[in-house]
């Protein structure tokens, strides 16, 4: 049901739970510069002087033929760094390879964290990142393939970092607070894509593409620590939360179930549309918004014609306002929440209404727009900023639906987005590498379509009540 709890005000900002969530607003930066890193470096890393733009190789070798030291050009980057020869296809599976890993370890992680706690799992993943983001360098001297291992492998980690997030913030947000919490914790992975873009191309310039693995990987091994020190899994633990704020978060959660569960109603779940819906959404979402954090400086660089300096440069605009809009839409979906001027599942599928549709608008007007520097980029900056506002729609449902199931079900949610997250990118990669003007205009068409379907699904099955499956029965207590 779409009940609003009351509670009592109190200060917000300067609360322990809004410190959490600047927290873990730095974890998914540090998270998403690592994952979004090799995303600049490759502009350097592979071969520019065989191929006029990155897509149109001529002399493509076969995946197997990388896998030996051969693969090191004779060239090298200005800075002495190594050049390798990887066609488009190689660099797709490269690109997607960090999303095999995370969907390996996303529903175990996730169903673990809310056994044993969240706090562990997510440090150790992002730990984990961090050191196999110091040692890509040197796998890139090594062979392609031993790459595909490290980056694999650190999606497992990162698969980890990601859905005990949802655990923590079950036991920490109250409802009415909810996405505005989420929104400034989930912010920080735009404003991570916005920073290793802005910065990595000048990076690479001035030091060469392995220091953008070495400084964001040091910068991890730092976020690690103040992780361990101040995360908890929960209010009633905290030894710096004031009593005032506990009250509040306890209350206002006591509608909910916080008992531990000893198994999980897989056979509901499946059976359940609105959770579906919730899953439609994830894959749509994800399928562009891939495609955007991992081969927007490809594509500027190729269609705009401009340097790796550059390139990142105006990569990183787009994440502006992907990290302005999803704080902002936070903030609006809980201000209607709050004054009861719509429905939770009115609020959801609005936000979820505008995430899908006006980034599917933007993308279908790309390729006809590609003569025009200044259109392009605004339209590549209106693609994240207005695709974000789905982290007040069915990003967040699942805390709704059900709250004592959150992680495995998010868990669950990215699962079906880096799905599709891995087709988009290797579908792209295919796609270009035959024409890259067409190619470009398909990639965008397909998103377009893709993103259509998610939203007709959520829209006609979306829910915000909690699920009879998810609710607590006192029969199971002894």
């Amino acid at each position: 049901m779409d009940e609003k709890p009351s509670t009592r005000k109190i200060p917000e900002f300067c609360s322990l739970r809004y410190g959490l969530a600047l927290i873990m607003h730095f974890s998914n930066f540090t998270v998403i510069t690592q994952r979004v890193s090799l995303s600049i470096a490759i502009i350097a890393m592979v071969n520019s002087t065989q191929q006029p733009g990155l897509f149109n190789a001529s002399t493509e070798r076969p995946l197997a033929f990388t896998l030996n030291r051969s693969n090191r050009s004779t060239k090298e980057f200005n800075s002495g760094a190594s050049v390798y020869e990887w066609s488009p296809e190689t660099q797709g599976i490269i690109f997607s390879s960090i999303s095999y890993g995370i969907i390996l370890t996303l529903i175990p992680s996730g169903y673990l964290a809310g056994i044993f706690g969240a706090k562990q799992m997510l440090g150790a993943g992002l730990l984990i990142s961090s050191l196999l983001t110091l040692l890509t360098p040197l796998a890139a001297d090594f062979g392609v393939i031993l790459v595909i291992v490290i980056r694999t492998v650190q999606g497992m980690a990162q698969g980890m970092a990601w859905t005990g997030q949802f655990t923590i913030w079950a036991k920490w947000a109250p409802p009415l607070e909810r996405s505005k919490l989420t929104s400034i914790a989930g912010s920080g992975a735009a404003f991570g894509s916005f920073t290793i873009l802005c910065v990595g191309g000048l990076i690479s310039q001035a030091l060469g593409w392995p220091f953008i693995f070495y400084i964001f990987g040091s910068i991890g091994c730092v976020c690690c620590l103040l992780w361990f020190m101040v995360i908890y899994d929960d209010p009633m633990h905290h030894p710096c939360i004031s009593v005032r704020e506990k009250d509040h978060i306890v209350s206002s959660l006591a509608q909910q179930s916080s008992s531990p569960r000893r198994s999980v109603p897989i056979k509901a779940m499946v059976r359940c549309l609105p959770l579906w819906a919730i899953f439609t959404g994830f894959f749509s979402h994800f399928w562009l918004c891939t495609i955007i954090i991992t081969y927007l400086p490809t594509y500027i660089s190729s269609v705009l014609h401009v340097n790796i300096r550059d390139s990142g440069v105006l990569s990183s605009l787009p994440f502006i306002a992907a990290s302005s809009c999803t704080i902002l839409g936070g903030q609006l979906a809980d201000f209607l929440l709050s004054r009861n001027l719509l429905r939770l599942i009115t609020v959801r599928k609005l936000f979820s209404s505008l995430g899908l549709l006006l980034p599917s608008l933007c993308a279908v007007a790309l390729p006809f727009v590609a003569s025009s520097y200044t259109t392009t980029i605004i339209l590549l900056i209106l693609i994240p900023g207005t695709s974000n506002l789905c982290d007040s729609g069915f990003i967040v449902n699942t805390l709704d639906v059900a709250p004592r199931y959150a992680s495995f079900l998010m868990g669950i949610s990215r699962g079906f987005g880096l799905i599709a997250g891995i087709i988009s990118s290797t579908a792209t990669g295919f796609l270009i590498s035959q024409d890259s003007v067409s190619g470009w205009r398909n990639v965008f068409f397909l998103a377009a379509a893709v993103n259509m379907f998610g939203l007709v699904f959520y829209l006609t099955f979306g829910q915000a009540e909690i699920q009879h499956w998810a609710k607590e029965r006192t029969l199971t207590r002894l």
